[in-house]
């Protein structure tokens, strides 16, 4: 598997919801090579991956951005947000794997 790195703002979908999903874009050249990497696209264009920040690790799917210029979204967590200690606005940094068999 290779480690895909690099550094996102979270941001919300729906400021000032207490249940409102969490994100962070992934960058185009990055989502480009995981979707090389995956082999074809699953459900909504997704491509399954595991993600990591800091010492947190879980499984998930990107999703496509809807301004179509290849980025695409990676959805976080409340019990990651909590674990790791960061909130909307936070940058971090994200590692991002193709799972095996994929």
């Amino acid at each position: 598997m290779t480690e895909h790195r690099f550094s996102s703002q979270v941001w919300e979908h729906s400021p000032g919801d207490p249940g409102s999903w969490h994100f962070l874009t992934v960058p185009a050249e990055v989502c480009e090579e995981l979707s090389l990497e995956s082999g074809p696209p699953g459900g909504f264009g997704s491509i399954r991956v595991q993600a990591r920040i800091g010492g947190t690790t879980w499984s998930t799917s990107l999703f496509p951005e809807s301004g179509g210029d290849g980025a695409m979204v990676l959805p976080v967590k409340k019990a990651v947000r909590r674990a790791e200690e960061f909130a909307a606005g936070s940058t971090v940094e994200v590692s991002l794997e193709v799972p095996p068999g994929q």
